[in-house]
């Protein structure tokens, strides 16, 4: 395959709002051993770019300076020490960064086929959030069949990712949204909803004998109220604190209840923890996907030039499930 020497991405000028977000160009990076260069189709809009571009969320060491941790495309080169894909092999792959551009370089073990019967767009929003979900729900958390299960942002990527996977794996699933649509989002997926601006989840998941699990993005006054809200032996799991990271909590609970809080955050993690996660979705989630129990829900597409578009709308909140910047805007694996 011809590769060009540069490629359209955008780029964050300066830490601010959305509009620090600037179309460029830049080369084509060439992929090191063990990695892949993906010529990408659809590119993933996640909390963290929104992060990265105010300035709060730096990338890691040897990490590409933009934004984008997923994308769906097609492998357009392979560097050494890489037999696993072939030039042409449609994927979508989790990055550590670099995903809103034409072309971005990732290692190959992170790495996935595109699920049969899904587009490139719909594959753009596996990676991130099923890396997440997976990781911190079964393989952290714990998850089980017959468990109760707690969702915080049912509505968001992550929220509608892991009802969908929680109700596979045979939990009983409640999720908590803000509005009357974001709940019947949540419902239709399999999810018992709970508007949290007008009902309390705490007294409904204690009426239900407290959740063994709760995901919980939020944080901030969340936190005492989800140690009330867990059962005995109960597993609280944080993954983003929006509603800030303290809190003033009693910690006796923890004791005489036996709780466990524990919570993780993705891009930080060394690359074999990252493919052993691949692995495990491979194993588990693709098949999952196969027999139609999960599917992405995608919000909204817009072109990669109006990346700044896509973050107003992420900022804004009212997008359900999954936002995805179009590059190469070849929908077809």
């Amino acid at each position: 395959m011809s590769l060009p020497h540069d490629m359209d991405v955008v780029a964050i000028a300066q830490p601010g709002g959305p509009g620090v977000l600037d179309l460029r160009r830049r080369p084509v990076p060439s992929p090191g051993h063990g990695q892949i260069l993906i010529r990408v189709a659809y590119t993933g809009v996640n909390r963290p770019d929104v992060l990265q571009r105010q300035g709060a969320y730096a990338p890691p060491p040897g990490a590409s300076d933009l934004p984008g941790l997923e994308c769906a495309g097609h492998v357009a080169a392979v560097g050494p020490g890489v037999s696993e894909w072939e030039v042409g092999d449609a994927v979508c792959a989790l990055l550590p960064g670099g995903g809103y551009a034409e072309y971005v370089v990732t290692p190959a073990a992170h790495a996935l086929p595109v699920p049969d019967g899904l587009s490139l767009a719909e594959a753009a929003c596996l990676p991130e959030t099923c890396f997440t979900v997976w990781s911190n729900v079964v393989m952290r958390g714990g998850l089980t069949a017959g468990e109760r299960f707690l969702v915080h942002g049912g509505s968001s990527g992550i929220g509608t990712t892991a009802i969908q996977i929680a109700t596979a794996l045979g939990a009983r699933v409640w999720a908590t949204a803000g509005t009357d649509e974001k709940c019947a989002a949540c419902e239709r997926l399999g999810a018992t909803a709970i508007n949290y601006r007008t009902a309390d989840f705490v007294k409904i998941l204690q009426a239900e004998g407290g959740a063994d699990l709760i995901l919980d993005m939020v944080g901030g006054d969340y936190i005492a109220r989800d140690l009330k809200a867990l059962a005995d032996d109960g597993r609280l799991v944080f993954i983003a604190f929006l509603g800030g990271p303290k809190a003033q909590i009693n910690f006796a609970p923890l004791m005489t209840r036996r709780l466990t809080i524990t919570g993780s955050t993705l891009r930080p993690q060394s690359d074999l923890a990252k493919a052993r996660i691949a692995a495990e979705l491979r194993a588990h989630v693709w098949p999952m996907i196969a027999a139609g129990r999960l599917r992405p829900v995608m919000d909204r597409e817009f072109p990669l030039a109006e990346a700044d578009e896509a973050h107003k709308r992420m900022e804004g909140g009212e997008h359900i499930g999954k936002i995805v910047l179009r590059v190469g805007g070849d929908e077809r694996a």
